[in-house]
């Protein structure tokens, strides 16, 4: 079954781009991009603002979209690691270039936000 937007269901915006667009989702892919394969409480030391039900939640959709590879191996503890798939690794360029873009704005933004703030009082 193929889960699409109601009212748009061809828009990728809506689609694909807002599965990962979210305020985890970039963060954790960025992280297993960066640490290769890790386990769950791994990612949450890495991004430790992150609580653990929207980790899972968001690790579900990641791997729904086939973005991440959950991997369980039967031990007692259960043990689970993920990592990125082949998918996920031509989307983090793309990603890079957007957080270049949000690192070399950001200064001029948060100034932009202040003043329209000021203007609106």
């Amino acid at each position: 079954m193929v889960i699409r937007d109601a009212l748009y269901p061809n828009c990728p915006i809506r689609n694909v781009i807002s599965r990962f667009g979210d305020k985890w989702s970039m963060l954790i892919l960025f992280t297993l991009h960066k640490y290769g394969v890790l386990r769950f409480k791994d990612l949450r030391r890495d991004i430790p603002d992150v609580s653990q039900k929207m980790l899972a939640e968001t690790l579900k959709r990641l791997e729904a979209d086939g973005l991440v590879i959950r991997k369980v191996y039967p031990e007692i503890p259960p043990k689970v690691e993920y990592n990125l798939t082949a998918r996920a690794d031509t989307l983090i360029p793309l990603l890079s270039s957007l957080l270049h873009w949000a690192i070399d704005n950001m200064e001029d933004i948060i100034k932009d936000r202040m003043n329209y703030l000021e203007k609106i009082k």
